[in-house]
């Protein structure tokens, strides 16, 4: 019983473990107010977001006034709040611009202590639309010496450009193929249209692949009996254990193929509902028909702005569901680890050790993998948590299905 309780206690330590270090890595990257020793920033600091941009993404400058004194700055649209230049060959080439793709949005005065993000997308065709090194210098009344700020943009790979043309593509003009007939062109409605399609496409490999996973599942036991019978053959353990899978019908990369057929198409349609929804900024990947839409997306849906992160309906939320997704995952291992509970009072040692791991491991994925989701819904759009919690909801609906059939006491219902 001690034993029991000690490795509750030291599973319950891992999951805080794993969803401590990850918090705290998003806290650091995203607000962060110290220097890479440890020590308090001081003055004025204006750094790049990040300091090599793929092309077509849009760049932004972090400043961090901690000084005593509130930084003025002036009047700048339609210029951003920098004097800006392109490096050509080692020497500094002044840029302006009087065209923005979005509206110039003026740099307010930044008091003390305060911490300011500036996004450069309006000026992403007019001013850095070229693959090239950009110095920054940022304009402020009080500012004795300039502060300069660089980054890169550099052409995307070769797989991003398959994956552009193949993938994202197709998605994005589908959605604005669906917003054209909804009400108000209402990016919400749009993305829940959009998700069910995919997922109602997909259906049938996710299918395929959670029927191999809960197959998989319900010869486990047989698995672990072969691995402690065999753990000093690991030949003979090999071909009893291709012998089990041919007696069980199991193919073990069933639950895998489906996957990985399936996972660029959701990777893809993350990256289209998270930076597509800015039709302005999006041109590169806008077929010919839609290059001069009459009309943007509404990004209003029950009171939210989608192109904002919603910090109380979605993070609470997308815990519930990623959780039930989860535990209906393990539905089979649980229903099996209680049947064995029952049968006996004191299980047996024999392969205790392996077991505990993969209910550690159970239990990582179903506590901390929910945990992670919620804090990552704080820093997305509201739009990319709205196709979350849609994908899951179907996810759930399926496992559902496969359990029912699945499920040791449903087996015996249906035959």
């Amino acid at each position: 019983m001690a034993d029991s309780k000690t490795s509750s206690l030291l599973q319950f330590a891992l999951i805080f473990l794993v969803v401590y270090l990850g918090t705290n890595f998003v806290m650091r990257t995203f607000f962060s107010d110290t220097n890479g020793n440890g020590a308090p920033k001081s003055g004025v600091i204006v750094e790049p977001v990040s300091a090599k941009v793929k092309g077509e993404h849009e760049a932004s400058i972090v400043i961090r006034n901690f000084t005593e004194e509130t930084l003025r700055i002036p009047e700048h649209c339609p210029m951003p709040p920098f004097d800006v230049w392109r490096m050509e060959q080692g020497e500094r080439v002044s840029l302006s611009a009087e065209e923005t793709a979005l509206p110039c949005i003026k740099l307010e005065d930044i008091a003390p202590g305060e911490t300011v993000r500036y996004d450069l997308a309006p000026w992403k065709y007019s001013l850095f639309g070229e693959y090239a090194t950009y110095q920054l210098a940022l304009r402020a009344e009080n500012l004795e010496d300039p502060l300069i700020a660089s980054f890169s943009i550099s052409e995307v790979g070769p797989m991003t450009r398959w994956f552009r043309t193949l993938v994202t593509k197709p998605l994005l003009n589908l959605l604005i193929l669906i917003a054209a007939w909804t009400p108000g062109h209402n990016l919400g409605f749009s993305i829940i249209l959009l998700t069910l399609i995919i997922k109602l496409i997909l259906f049938f490999p996710t299918q395929h692949a959670l029927e191999g996973q809960k197959k998989m599942q319900i010869i486990q036991p047989k698995i672990e009996a072969l691995r402690s019978k065999y753990k000093n053959d690991p030949q003979r353990l090999n071909a009893e254990t291709l012998k089990l899978w041919r007696q069980e019908k199991v193919n073990p990369f069933q639950s895998c193929l489906p996957m990985l057929l399936q996972f660029p198409v959701l990777i893809g349609l993350f990256y289209v509902i998270r930076d597509g929804s800015v039709l302005e900024l999006s041109r590169h990947l806008l077929y010919e028909p839609h290059q001069d839409l009459a009309w943007q997306f509404g990004t209003n849906f029950l009171g939210m702005d989608l192109t904002r992160p919603n910090m109380f309906i979605f993070p609470p939320l997308l815990v519930v569901l990623q959780f039930l997704q989860m535990k209906l995952s393990f539905a089979i291992n649980e229903r099996k680890k209680t049947a064995k509970g029952a049968a006996q009072e004191k299980p047996k040692k024999k392969g205790k050790d392996t077991e505990s791991m993969m209910q550690t491991q159970q239990k990582v994925m179903q506590y901390g993998l929910p945990l992670m989701i919620g804090v990552f819904a704080f820093q997305f759009p509201a739009a990319v948590s709205l196709y979350w919690g849609i994908s899951t909801l179907f996810a759930i609906g399926q496992q559902l299905v496969v359990n029912r059939e699945h499920l040791p006491g449903n087996r015996q219902r249906t035959h």
